[in-house]
């Protein structure tokens, strides 16, 4: 048997997230992030079902990434956010870097000019955010010093926010402004047009005056929206089926699924206690399932008596403390469960279904990790299906 979960990827539902958000945005250009492995989804799989919808460009954090995509035989731009410490291979596949301070400007002007080969760059400004990028009363000034560099062509601008996914969005307001007036002042002294891109997910969802010249939605693809996370806002109650779901005036399809399998059933008597630390002792007579899944493969401890199963088609509690490999699960109420019966841990069975955004909220985190971690841990498959 093969150990932890399986990952099923629904490649028809990011190509149909895809779309969605192009209604949005009114068939603006869209960077297509699938940075830490897509999510936790599959780089290189997602990648090329994008390029299948026409996609504009793809952005990742790192150039190890970006190398992934080139080696599979992505050619559309690639869009390097935070990463120009390898500066040859920049050259040497093809990359858009992003430029975050002086010192990457530099490095990157002196291998053009070794080189004799141009690079077209997008150059990333802080706006408050206070993690990367031009910041100070002299962004202005670093932007021209590196526009007059050798061989560096500024095609792009671009900052992120910080907290879009508020109801309140003063604060996302003040960025855009601040955000806006460089964009308007470097475009002036250049005498052209800077193509500019600040909107992630959340701000395509609420924010239309973001949009610019281009979005860059990562989590919309993957099926989820933002602002269904934690306590921001609540979350209904998780019983309530359905795969998809309208957020914010748009439908959005969970494109993962986390799949496993019941490896053993003991039927136990009341008072039996369950896994460390006998933090769940029977009350009843009780049917107790073994999956092979642990937090070794992203099912985080925090679930311990604290998050559900599918299986049959119906909820099964997780029965005490999750363990390396393995957790247990409460059978007790699901008829006709044996064993090598499929688990659903994200995705669903029936009208039943369980979202990343249920084990965020029981996990107090966020859907991305969820997703992130689950999605790399497991064995992927690839579906045309949802």
């Amino acid at each position: 048997m093969f150990r932890g979960p399986v990952a099923e990827i629904s490649l028809s539902a990011i190509g149909q997230n895809l779309q969605a958000i192009r209604k949005i945005v009114k068939n603006r250009p869209v960077i297509a992030v699938v940075k830490a492995d897509a999510y936790g989804h599959g780089a290189v799989e997602v990648s090329k079902r994008l390029l299948k919808e026409g996609i504009s460009y793809l952005a990742v954090a790192y150039i190890n990434e970006a190398v992934e995509l080139r080696d599979a035989g992505i050619t559309v731009p690639i869009i390097v956010l935070f990463d120009t410490e390898d500066v040859k291979s920049i050259f040497d596949f093809n990359l858009m870097p992003v430029i975050c301070d002086m010192d990457n400007a530099l490095s990157l002007s002196r291998e053009s000019k070794k080189r004799n080969i141009p690079l077209k760059v997008h150059v990333k400004v802080d706006t408050g955010m206070g993690r990367m990028g031009l910041h100070g009363n002299h962004i202005i000034t670093d932007l021209m010093k590196i526009s007059d560099m050798h061989g560096l062509e500024i095609t792009g601008m671009l900052s992120h926010f910080s907290e879009a996914d508020l109801s309140d969005r003063t604060y996302a307001k003040i960025q855009l402004e601040r955000f806006n007036a460089i964009k308007e002042k470097i475009s002036e002294k250049l005498k052209r047009r800077i193509f500019s891109h600040i909107a992630n997910s959340a701000a395509i969802l609420s924010f239309q005056e973001a949009h610019l010249d281009a979005v860059r939605p990562g989590l919309m693809l993957y099926g989820y929206s933002p602002f269904n996370y934690g306590t921001n806002p609540p979350l209904p109650p998780f019983a309530k089926g359905g795969q998809g779901g309208i957020t914010h005036g748009i439908n959005l399809i969970p494109a993962m699924s986390i799949k496993t399998r019941i490896l053993c059933i003991r039927n136990v008597p009341s008072g039996t206690p369950i896994s460390y630390g006998r933090t769940f002792i029977t009350k009843r007579p009780s049917r107790i399932g073994v999956i092979p899944l642990g937090y070794a493969d992203g099912y985080n401890r925090l679930f311990s008596n604290n998050a559900e199963v599918l299986v049959n088609r119906r909820r099964a509690p997780v029965a005490g403390r999750v363990c390396m490999d393995l957790t247990m699960i409460d059978l007790t109420d699901v008829k006709g469960a044996k064993e090598k019966d499929e688990v659903v841990i994200i995705g669903r069975q029936g009208n039943e279904s369980i979202k990343a955004e249920e084990l965020a909220f029981r996990s107090n985190t966020i859907s991305y990790e969820i997703l992130t971690t689950l999605g790399s841990r497991s064995k992927r498959t690839y579906v045309e299906t949802h």
